[in-house]
This record gives structure tokens, C-alpha cells and sequence, in this order.
């Protein structure tokens, strides 16, 4: 503490703090979960849920080859995010015990009661489609998918919101809109990829919707969220993100070209999907920045406490 004279009152200067924590460690415990496991995780369950809904609408609309190929990447991307999870978790004995309650309170009980069913739903309509046996049970169990697609595209969002992860945290209105919207392009980009010509109006149209909806709600939260925004704007997460905006607008781009060029909807339906990956990669790596610099975490509770809201 410092007293300078030579006013009517001496006046105290506390230096200002430093942000640092005993031994050097962050006031946060970085999030265990691994790379690329869960970001995967995170991509595959959204794809997936996409498509499957995708895959029922297009049932009933009479476009069979566009149900065919919603039906295999939803089983494909859902089994391949359930091993995503196994392997984060280490065992799959560790999975298998999250079944054993549910707990309504906790966003990981309600994601794995989700995914379960989900994956086992998905993997039924696929085994009915390519056996051509139990047509209707393979029907009903699609239809149970597609109304599980849009929880497996946003619990996710919910389960990040849901930790003490600063950026995550304060993020909890937008980042089901990313989710959602980066879901939808990236199921309809694996469509574009591998339904016929003939049937890839509905999925580009899906696409763009999604992107735009990804695109806005990104905005939204690094225009909003003020210092806790920063982690998405700075090193990795900032490349990764940019790179999500650009990969989607060539995607936009190359669907209006797309309907006259396999080739340009090939290239649009991948530019979609590694736009996925890239906005999964890029938010999980701005949560985990937000975690390790003690300032995300005490500049924002110094701010409530003087606002008088916490």
C-alpha cells in the first residue's frame, strides 16, 4: 500500500492484481477431456442427429434415395461418436455405469440417455433398410431417431453451458444455436456428398439455413460476451473459427453451383463438414483458454459483484 502526500487527504493506491494464483496455477481446473475425442464427439452426435431427422422428413416426402443416405451417416456418425466417448472415458465399463440412473439435473446423465437410444435406434433403421427384412419396425425406429435428431444436435451445447468454464459458461443462450446450426450444414454437406444429383435441393437449402444460423448466433456471442469473448478471437480458436466462416460461405457459394456440377457439390458438401469440425474444434479450444487465464474468471465475478448481480 503507498501514501502520497501533498493533498488535503492522502489517498491509497493498491496496485492492481496480477491475475496469478497459488504456484502458478489457474483458479479453473483445465478440462480433462481429450483431443480430438470429444471435439469429435461433439461433431459426429450433431451430423448425425441432422440426418436423421433429415433422413424421416425425406421419407415422407417421397425421396427415398435422400432417406437412404440420411439413415447410413446417422448410424455411421453416431456409432463412431459413442466410440469417441468410450475412448475419452477409458473404459467401456464407464459408459455403460452413466445408464445406470438417470439424474435430470445433469446435462451428461441426460446426453448419454439420448445418445444410447439414439445410436440403437439409428443402427435398427439402417439394418431394416439393408436387410430389407421388418420394414416397418425399421420405419418406426427412424421416426424415433429423427425425434431424438434435434437433441442430439444441441444437448451437447447444453452439457459445455453447464460447467464452470467461463466462455462456455456465459455463453449458455447462443451455443445451442451454433450447435444446431453447424449440425444441420454438416449433415446436409455429408448429403451432398453422397445422395444422388438429383435429390441435393432439400439438403443445400438445409445447409444454408444452418450455416447462416451458425453464423449469427458466433456473432452474436463474440459481440456480446465482452472480455469472455476474447478467447474466441485470439490464437487458435480465432484460426479455427475464421476458418468455419470461410469454409461455410464456399460451401453457400458452391451450392448454387452445385446443382449443375457434381463436382461443385462434392466440393460444397465438404467445404460444409470441415466447417463442422472446425467450429467444434475452435469453441471447445476457446472454453479450454478461458479456463487456464485466472482473468476470465475473476474480472467477470469483480464486475457482478460490483453491478450487484453476484
Amino acid at each position: 500500500m503507498v501514501r502520497i502526500r501533498g493533498s488535503r487527504r492522502e489517498a491509497e493506491q493498491v496496485p492492481p492484481a496480477d491475475f496469478r494464483s497459488y504456484y502458478g496455477r489457474p483458479v479453473l481446473k483445465r478440462p480433462t477431456w481429450k483431443v480430438p475425442d470429444v471435439p469429435g464427439y461433439l461433431f459426429l452426435g450433431g451430423m448425425a442427429g441432422a440426418s436423421a431427422t433429415m433422413a424421416a422428413v425425406a421419407d415422407r416426402t417421397g425421396r427415398p434415395e435422400l432417406a437412404r443416405t440420411g439413415r447410413w451417416v446417422a448410424a455411421a456418425g453416431s456409432s463412431a461418436s459413442v466410440l469417441a466417448l468410450i475412448h475419452d472415458l477409458g473404459r467401456p465399463a464407464r459408459f455403460l455405469y452413466m445408464l445406470r440412473v438417470v439424474k435430470p439435473t445433469s446435462p451428461l446423465s441426460v446426453g448419454t440417455w439420448i445418445l444410447a437410444p439414439f445410436s440403437t435406434l439409428t443402427a435398427a433403421a439402417l439394418a431394416a433398410q439393408v436387410t430389407g427384412r421388418f420394414p416397418g419396425a425399421g420405419r418406426w425406429a427412424g421416426a424415433g431417431a429423427a425425434v431424438l435428431g434435434p437433441l442430439m444436435c444441441t444437448y451437447t451445447a447444453v452439457l459445455l453451458a453447464d460447467t464452470a468454464v467461463p466462455s462456455w459458461h456465459e455463453a449458455h443462450p447462443e451455443l445451442p444455436f451454433v450447435f444446431a446450426g453447424s449440425a444441420l450444414a454438416s449433415g446436409a454437406g455429408a448429403a451432398l456428398l453422397a445422395a444422388p444429383a438429383a435429390v441435393h435441393g432439400p439438403p443445400a437449402r438445409m445447409a444454408v439455413i444452418g450455416a447462416g444460423l451458425e453464423l449469427a448466433a458466433l456473432h452474436r456471442i463474440e459481440h456480446r460476451l465482452g472480455l469472455l469473448a476474447e478467447p474466441y478471437r485470439r490464437g487458435r480458436p480465432r484460426l479455427l473459427l475464421r476458418a468455419s466462416r470461410l469454409l461455410n460461405a464456399a460451401g453457400a457459394g458452391l451450392t448454387l453451383l452445385g446443382r449443375r456440377s457434381r463436382t461443385a457439390s462434392a466440393l460444397a458438401g465438404s467445404a460444409f463438414l470441415a466447417a463442422g469440425l472446425c467450429t467444434r474444434f475452435g469453441v471447445f479450444e476457446a472454453g479450454v483458454a478461458s479456463a487456464e487465464d485466472p482473468k476470465y474468471t475473476v474480472l467477470p465475478q469483480r464486475s457482478r459483484q460490483a453491478a450487484g448481480t453476484g
